[in-house]
């Protein structure tokens, strides 16, 4: 896995901080510490997805598609993973290998259970609520 799926939730949650103001890509990036060129790439990723639209202009920006109590965890990862395969599987074991040849059978069918129960723990989680425990994290110090 790599930071894509925790650099666009800090993306959404951000702009629903916003409360409807549009936030420039550089805005955004300074937030998450990183390239405005990173952000945009994401942006366009989230957009396509129907997550997140762009207002163009003076004083434009990126702005979430729709309320964030409405984006779920589970649409930013579909968002980024076309495939929506959590754990890719090695392509080319040795079919002659009594192991190479049945290895991704057996492992498909074991981390299935896994896949369904983090995309069930991902759905139960919205951009709001993301939000919402910044929120409260920031009351405590």
């Amino acid at each position: 896995m790599n930071t894509r799926f925790a650099v666009a939730t800090h993306i959404l949650t951000f702009l629903h901080t916003q409360d409807g103001r549009p936030a420039t890509s550089e805005l955004v990036a300074s937030s998450v510490s990183t390239n405005p060129t990173l952000i945009r790439r994401l942006l366009s990723e989230l957009a396509k997805a129907g997550l997140t639209t762009s207002q163009m202009g003076a004083g434009g920006g990126a702005l979430l598609a729709r309320p964030g109590n409405r984006i779920t965890l589970l649409d930013v990862h579909r968002a980024l993973d076309a495939e929506g395969t959590i754990f890719p599987l090695h392509q080319e074991p040795n079919p002659q290998c009594p192991v190479g040849r049945h290895i991704n059978g057996v492992l498909r069918r074991r981390l299935s259970d896994v896949e369904k129960a983090m995309e069930a723990e991902l759905a139960r989680t919205t951009i709001a609520d993301m939000a919402q425990d910044v929120a409260n994290a920031n009351r405590q110090g």
